[in-house]
């Protein structure tokens, strides 16, 4: 089974956790070895700037699910 079956969600909540998950699995597949991102976690948990990066990062995500689902309708 694919990890992404859908961007579609019952709920905007749920569909932010689908941005957020979206956000974790692009770390994962540009650094797939665990112990590097291990690693790597202390320099960015202890960084404001990486912090508003991850931020921003989710939500973009977070943009293309609700589109996906018609959070925003007119």
């Amino acid at each position: 089974m694919s990890w992404l079956p859908s961007l579609l969600t019952d709920t905007p909540e749920s569909g932010y956790e689908l941005a957020i998950k979206l956000s974790r699995m692009a770390v994962k597949k540009t650094q797939p070895d665990d112990d590097t991102r291990s690693k790597l976690r202390a320099d960015y948990a202890n960084n404001a700037d990486s912090l508003t990066m991850v931020s921003n990062v989710v939500a973009t995500n977070f943009q293309t699910v609700a589109q996906a689902n018609n959070y925003w309708r007119d």
